[in-house]
């Protein structure tokens, strides 16, 4: 990005995703929830970005460096609590976002956010579902030469970080839209799920949505066969409470009275820091 520099405002060139940070939350001291749109307005005016600047694109074409950088700050900051999500790309400060502003006059990063549990789990997710290793720190060790970070790790390793780090952005993200529709939406993606991972077989066919009024208390069939002999009935529940033994007694009598021997009971388990998982009985 071209040099076009204000006083007492970080230089254009070295607005990274971290040095954006602190900005953020300070066009957001206020307390009022704001766009993301009208943020990164704010924020082009700050730095005195020019129309060069902000056509500059990421190495692999997609995506607008800037747009990309206040992306991930407005994430990290999102996940580890500083700010809140009114509704779909709408944030306000935190009482938490609040104290770091106060208690870092100068500049908010990922040293800073590494004092909340909630940056490690999002940074650093378990590479599988069941994993019971500690989450390895997705940000690799660096020494500093001649005023240059320089990284001790290949650069196959930094591959591998940054596509875990943003296969983690992305879970979280795609939850947040799920969260974002009504449950019907949920009901239907879990048989698509289920179908695209081998219930039914290849059929278009092979599953009916059934979550209405007089459902019987199951929300979907999966026929395994051509004929309908052998079904998979789905409850699909977008609760974000944990499921009790109630809830499954009930879907087991739900079987019960559809004389099923095969059912699968799933919901996600989000939480704001890592990503969700899904509960099967």
């Amino acid at each position: 990005m071209a040099r076009n520099p204000k006083p007492d405002h970080i230089d254009a060139e070295r607005a990274d995703f971290q040095t954006l940070m602190r900005p953020i939350l300070v066009q957001l001291q206020d307390g009022q929830p704001r766009a993301i749109g009208d943020v990164r307005a704010a924020l082009v005016s700050e730095f005195s970005l020019t129309g060069e600047d902000l056509a500059e694109e990421l190495p692999s074409g997609r995506a607008k460096t800037f747009y990309n950088r206040v992306g991930w700050a407005t994430t990290h900051l999102y996940r580890t609590g500083l700010l809140t999500r009114p509704r779909r790309a709408v944030y306000a400060i935190s009482e938490r976002g609040q104290q770091v502003l106060a208690t870092n006059p100068e500049r908010v990063d990922l040293h800073v956010l590494a004092q909340f549990p909630e940056v490690g789990a999002f940074r650093s997710p378990r590479q599988s579902a069941g994993e019971d290793d500690e989450p390895q720190p997705l940000s690799p060790p660096s020494l500093a030469v001649n005023g240059l970070t320089v990284h001790e790790t290949t650069p196959h390793e930094l591959i591998a970080t940054a596509y875990r780090e943003l296969r983690a952005a992305l879970i979280a993200e795609l939850l947040d839209s799920i969260s974002d529709q009504d449950p019907g939406f949920f009901e239907g993606l879990v048989l698509d799920v289920l179908q695209a991972i081998g219930y039914g077989g290849s059929r278009d066919d092979a599953a009916d949505r059934l979550g209405q009024s007089g459902d019987g208390g199951v929300d979907g069939v999966i026929r395994e066969d051509r004929l309908g002999l052998d079904q998979i009935y789905v409850q699909a529940k977008k609760w974000a409470d944990p499921v009790g033994r109630p809830e499954i007694q009930r879907f087991f009598g739900a079987l019960h009275s559809q004389r099923a021997t095969k059912g699968v009971f799933i919901k996600p388990l989000p939480s704001p820091a890592a990503p969700a998982t899904m509960r099967t009985t």
